[in-house]
């Protein structure tokens, strides 16, 4: 039957495909592929895991069959005879071997899927007693995931493309044609990480959905840089899907469309040819330069989270990196001390100097560490609420300042990669003139550490983030410091407003229109341009083409924004002109609804 779910479109176009369950689990597991050759290893290592447990399962009733029935009542010999079966079930094991086959899962994410295939059978039980057993399942596979812990094969990047069978004429409008051959696939989970979302990032899936986010939470960010199409804060979608539903995902409208009727997937795939279509379009634009209509010379750069990434940037007509955001080379790292997760002072040296030389000679700008809030390092202090409210705690500039090693590393490795390129380098979260005053200390002193040890370092632009409503009103301040600004627009909205952009329950009044939040962005773009720094917009608004000419009558010159989103914002430079956009933009401040303004 087909029905819909709704939700907050992120990332727009049209994705078609079978869906994959990412299923949560009280321990940490891994998803990923593996390699067609790793097939057996990997059933065998369930296959392993499952004897162990089943051996401690049985030396368990050995127990309990010598204790005293006042210590050990019948039910619990009952229980462990339940798990016993369980552990055994075909229903359990050929699902796994299925999942790991058929889709090429590892062997953990093989188990958690099947587990949430049979819990669901379960739930539909009419007997109260049979659908208690799903806890019992549940602790069974837990026992397995357990035993597995540690013993995970090579991560690959990606399952091998196989080969679509030959399609009739008649299937070009079907896109269930060819079903099991290279289907498409699209993500269902109640939550991904930015760490999930790296590993997925080099992936088969044409698109995503979760239960949770906002349209600026960081999973929502990075599904815009991958350039798929993706719905996040849909509530109850990873509940109401089931594994290999057919899916389609309206980015464009926040929808997702289970099990569609042949009438709505003909309709749906209209529209995803009529987006490839218009792609095709844009991408002529791809060498022509960002020119208005009067004359001014616009900046189109791109926001990338890691070296590999300035490729697409380049291919999209970027003529720089405005924002690498740098904590993407720290997370995922799952050591057991901080010390050791941490990417030492080389590999980050490596990675910067390897977006510099992709960048092809043009400049770079490197954010020095962000995390915290939405953006913790890994999966387990993302499940830690050791703070109320992480967006206001520690994280950014107070994380790196706090722990001064690790920020004086980060600091070296950009400097000596500054040797191979135009480098700027931006600190993310400044609010008060005593961290000022401390970062440019650090960095003064990362300087001396190298000349010390005689090692090679370059010149860097440095720039501070505005992003809190205290530094975009104490703008003067950071202008005597700093050589150029950058307004972080997603968490300027969310200080402003008081709202976590990662909660899909207060998502609708995250507003970019608000008016004061134009406003301060108008404020700090004006101040910049009176005392000649640079200035630039590096957050969502600089990619949404609904603010494009207020930007441009607003007087900036510098858009930031993820690559795949150039191209249209182009397009709007080259059909705008700035003299004429001025007025309007004063108007559109001083309206008190800028949106209906914007939109007349």
């Amino acid at each position: 039957m087909t029905f819909a779910v709704h939700g907050l479109p992120v990332a727009r176009g049209i994705a078609i495909g079978r869906a994959v369950m990412v299923v949560s689990s009280r321990i940490d597991v891994a998803h990923y592929f593996i390699k067609p050759e790793e097939i057996e290893t990997e059933i065998d290592r369930v296959r392993t895991a499952r004897n162990a447990v089943a051996d401690e399962l049985a030396k368990l009733q050995a127990n309990v069959a010598l204790m005293g029935p006042n210590d050990a009542p019948h039910e619990l010999a009952a229980l462990l005879e339940v798990h016993q079966m369980l552990l055994q079930d075909e229903a359990l094991s050929g699902g796994v071997k299925h999942w790991i086959s058929e889709r090429l899962y590892n062997a953990e994410w093989a188990l958690t899927t099947q587990l949430e295939i049979i819990a669901r059978q379960f739930d539909e039980m009419e007997d109260e007693y049979l659908r208690e057993r799903k806890a019992d399942l549940e602790q069974v596979v837990e026992r397995l995931l357990h035993r597995m812990k540690g013993t995970a094969a090579v991560l690959a990047p990606s399952p091998p493309r196989r080969k679509r069978a030959a399609a009739s004429d008649d299937d070009n409008d079907d896109p269930t044609a060819g079903d099991g051959i290279d289907v498409p696939l699209v993500l269902i989970a109640h939550d991904l990480s930015p760490a999930d979302m790296l590993q997925f990032k080099k992936s088969v899936f044409a698109g995503f959905v979760t239960d949770v986010g906002g349209r600026t939470s960081h999973t929502a960010i990075v599904a815009r840089s991958m350039d798929i199409p993706a719905v996040v804060g849909a509530r109850t979608a990873s509940q109401l899907v089931r594994q290999d539903d057919w899916v389609i995902i309206d980015g464009d409208a926040g929808v997702v469309i289970v099990d569609p009727s042949p009438i709505i997937l003909a309709e749906y795939g209209f529209k995803q040819r009529q987006g490839d279509l218009e792609r095709g379009r844009l991408a002529r634009l791809r060498h022509k330069p960002a020119i208005t209509l009067d004359g001014q010379r616009v900046e189109l750069l791109a926001n990338i989270e890691m070296p590999e990434d300035t490729v697409g940037a380049v291919k999209a007509g970027a003529v720089g990196v405005g924002l690498f955001r740098s904590e993407f080379l720290f997370m995922g790292r799952e050591s057991t001390t901080r010390q050791t997760r941490l990417p030492d002072e080389e590999e980050q040296y490596q990675a910067y100097k390897r977006a510099v030389e992709g960048m092809q000679g043009m400049p770079v700008t490197i954010r020095t560490i962000d995390v915290g809030a939405d953006k913790p390092l890994d999966s387990k202090s993302a499940n830690k609420q050791e703070h109320l409210n992480p967006a206001l705690g520690l994280r950014a500039i107070r994380w790196s300042l706090a722990d001064p090693a690790m920020f004086l590393t980060q600091l070296r490795a950009i400097l000596r990669a500054a040797a191979h390129g135009e480098i700027h380098l931006l600190i993310p979260m400044l609010a008060h003139a005593s961290e000022i005053r401390q970062t440019l200390s650090l960095i003064d002193f990362a300087r001396t550490e190298l000349d010390n040890r005689g090692a090679v370092h370059g010149p860097v632009k440095l720039g501070a983030m505005i992003e809190i409503p205290a530094a975009a009103l104490t703008l003067r301040i950071f202008l005597k410091h700093f050589d150029f600004l950058s307004i972080g627009t997603n968490d300027l909205i969310q200080y402003t407003l008081a709202i976590d952009r990662a909660d899909e329950s207060v998502a609708h009044l995250y507003d970019p229109a608000h008016p004061a939040v134009l406003r301060l962005v108008a404020d700090t773009i004006a101040e910049c341009r009176r005392q000649g720094k640079g200035v630039a917009v590096c957050g969502e608004m600089a990619g949404d083409v609904a603010f494009t000419r207020l930007l441009l009558g607003l007087g900036l010159r510098s858009f930031s924004m993820h690559p795949s989103r150039i191209l249209a914002v182009k397009q709007e430079v080259l059909r705008a002109d700035t003299s004429k956009l001025e007025a309007w933009a004063k108007s559109v401040l001083e309206s008190d609804d800028p949106a209906a303004v914007m939109a007349g």
